[in-house]
């Protein structure tokens, strides 16, 4: 099999793992069981897929493919996502096998990667610059759904400002209710907060892969971690008594100035981040 046919189907595997991670994040966080299912399906097709290319490394070499560093990092990664799915389908143990996964997606991003890092070449710039693309996906789809909470949280105020004054006109028509913006509000950042982790874990792997002396406290690391908390600080007081109504939107309006801050004041004290 051609190597560069080879490398595709690593980047197909990591993606398919990363999208898992975010559907095990979403029922994590909401246990969604129709999440958990689709996660899973991901895992376990990522998997076979890595299996296979297991064996064909097995048959063509004619050995185990454990003789390198890189290629015990591939193993163990394999090994982690078999935990993984063990501990889903058989145990149904979904905290344990959701730190297993981060775990072994970590170690397979690592190997598909970072082996360019130590060989050089085209190749291996290509496989990088490939890791950043996918990492910058995901923290833009994260941006998009903290939008989208800020933009709905906007519409309950206004709605709910309407309400009160009952000013009812045709436009009236053309907004949500507000059990909706809330619904809405509440579904985009559980879509964001686990594009995000998603992102961050793949940023930080880019980082100590393609920089020389790489600065694991640079301003748009720390920041977007600190985003990351605060969006889940934020779905996790939603449950309480006196976070409702205009308390909650007004909450996620001024969880959204994290994302401001993030986006141009911590790209702007970053040593790399150009965004």
């Amino acid at each position: 099999m051609n190597e560069l046919w080879m490398l595709r189907l690593q980047e197909i595997i990591v993606i398919m793992i990363a999208v898992s991670l975010v559907f095990y994040v979403i029922d994590f966080l909401k246990k969604n069981t129709r999440m958990n299912r689709i996660g899973t399906s991901l895992l376990i097709t990522g998997w076979a897929v890595q299996t296979l290319l297991l064996l064909y490394l097995l048959i063509g070499d004619n050995r185990f493919p454990i003789l390198s560093l890189e290629e015990g990092f591939y193993f163990y990664a394999w090994l982690l996502l078999g935990v993984t799915i063990a501990l889903k389908v058989f145990l149904k143990l979904d905290i344990p096998a959701l730190l297993f996964s981060c775990l072994g997606f970590i170690f397979l991003v690592i190997y598909t990667f970072g082996a360019g890092r130590i060989s050089g070449g085209e190749v291996s710039a290509y496989l990088i610059n490939e890791l950043l693309i996918i990492h910058i996906t995901f923290a833009i789809l994260a941006y998009v759904a903290f939008s989208v909470s800020f933009v709905f949280s906007i519409l309950y105020l206004v709605l709910h400002r309407m309400l009160k004054q009952k000013k009812w006109n045709a436009q009236f028509t053309r907004l949500p209710s507000l059990s909706q913006a809330e619904s809405m509000m509440t579904y985009s950042i559980l879509a964001g907060i686990p594009l995000l982790f998603v992102s961050l874990l793949l940023g930080l792997e880019w980082g100590y892969i393609a920089i020389v002396g790489f600065n694991w406290f640079d301003s748009k690391i720390v920041t977007s971690f600190v985003l990351l908390i605060v969006y889940l600080i934020v779905f996790i007081v939603r449950e309480r008594p006196r976070v409702i109504g205009t308390t909650y939107a007004w909450i996620h309006i001024y969880a959204f100035l994290f994302v401001l801050i993030n986006f141009f004041l911590g790209s702007s004290f970053s040593e790399f981040h150009l965004w």
